[in-house]
């Protein structure tokens, strides 16, 4: 699936930074075969970087994590606290070790692409270029302020169901919303897109920051008042089942859907419950959950987007608002709030 690709006129500029010589090399041969980007400069370690920011003002940055004087992580965030701006993790240490892939993200990056795709060559390897070109285009206001204050146990659940769907910076979207759960939030089930090893890391940051519990849902347990459940993605979609008692039912991809875990799939399974769901469509490329959000917006369902200035790439959530399938658009700071008033008696 090709993302959705800048219409500006001008090549975007890129500047690469690595502290090894060949790897900025193999970045830089990568893409210099593609017109609609231009390397502008290269930098060695995060001091040399924020230098060549300043003199080159490239509209995206390709970052690895292990560097000398400064970690790129460290260096992100910094980055994003003081100059907000498109950043894509290129390294082997985003995906071998996943908790930094997912730390990036939740500081702001908004993509990581493993380095060894590019060394080893193929398909794979043409996704640099494509996810820099998403990248130059996504709004990076800088780190979200939650508006809704501190988790507080007062929450009482009317006993409605949460769905949520998320792609391309919904990490950073998810942990804004969760950090405003209360320990007794309503049943949350998010389905993300994300590779499978990157939500089980995701899983278990988000549980140790929040206040309700944090899992990988299995299958066949009931959804339960204080838990948030992540679709486990892999090879399976996760739906909301069950002819009686509610229950969470893992689906084994058919390749219909594009993105596993589906959005579509989530949703749409909720419809027989609809006026017992709540349904929240965030940030993310293409158009998965909209046409499932309108069903259950007309079945009975309150839907809720998030707006076009606080997503990082409005693709899903601008889709559900053009076919009128939220009930309101919130900002992302917003939406906790919302969420939890909707759930509430």
């Amino acid at each position: 699936m090709m993302p959705e690709l800048s219409d500006r006129r001008r090549p975007i500029r890129v500047l690469i930074i690595d502290d090894t010589r060949t790897i900025r090399g193999l970045i830089r041969a990568h893409l210099d075969q593609d017109r609609r980007l231009v390397v502008v400069g290269e930098a060695g370690d995060p001091y040399e970087a924020r230098s060549l920011i300043k003199s080159l003002n490239p509209d995206v940055l390709t970052l690895d994590v292990e560097m000398p004087r400064m970690s790129g992580l460290e260096f992100l965030d910094k980055l994003m606290r003081l100059r907000p701006m498109p950043v894509v993790m290129v390294s082997t240490r985003t995906t071998e070790q996943s908790d930094d892939a997912i730390r990036a993200l939740t500081l702001g990056a908004v993509e990581c692409i493993d380095l060894r795709a590019l060394r080893s060559g193929g398909r794979r390897a043409v996704n640099l270029a494509d996810t820099l070109v998403m990248a130059a285009g996504a709004r990076t206001a800088g780190r979200v302020v939650s508006q809704s204050g501190s988790p507080t146990a007062e929450f009482v659940w009317n006993e409605k169901f949460v769905l949520i769907g998320s792609s391309t910076g919904g990490v950073e979207a998810l942990t804004t919303i969760f950090a405003d759960y209360p320990q007794n939030c309503p049943p949350t089930l998010v389905a993300q897109h994300m590779p499978a090893h990157f939500l089980t890391s995701f899983a278990k940051r988000l549980d140790a920051s929040c206040a309700p519990r944090v899992l990988l849902a299995e299958g066949g347990e009931r959804p339960e008042q204080g838990t948030i459940y992540l679709a486990p993605g892999g090879a399976t979609h996760m739906a909301l089942g069950g002819r009686i008692a509610p229950s969470l039912q893992l689906l084994t991809d058919d390749e219909s859907e594009v993105y596993v875990p589906s959005v579509e799939v989530l949703f749409k399974s909720a419809e027989v419950r609809a006026k017992s769901t709540i349904a929240v469509l965030l940030t993310g490329m293409g158009r998965d959950g909209a046409a499932a959000m309108l069903g259950l917006r007309n079945a009975g369902s309150h839907t809720i987007a998030q707006s076009g200035e606080s997503a990082v790439v409005d693709g899903m959530p601008k889709a559900a608002r053009e076919i009128g399938a939220a009930c309101e658009v919130s900002h992302l700071s917003d939406i906790a709030g919302r969420i939890l008033s909707a759930a509430s008696s």
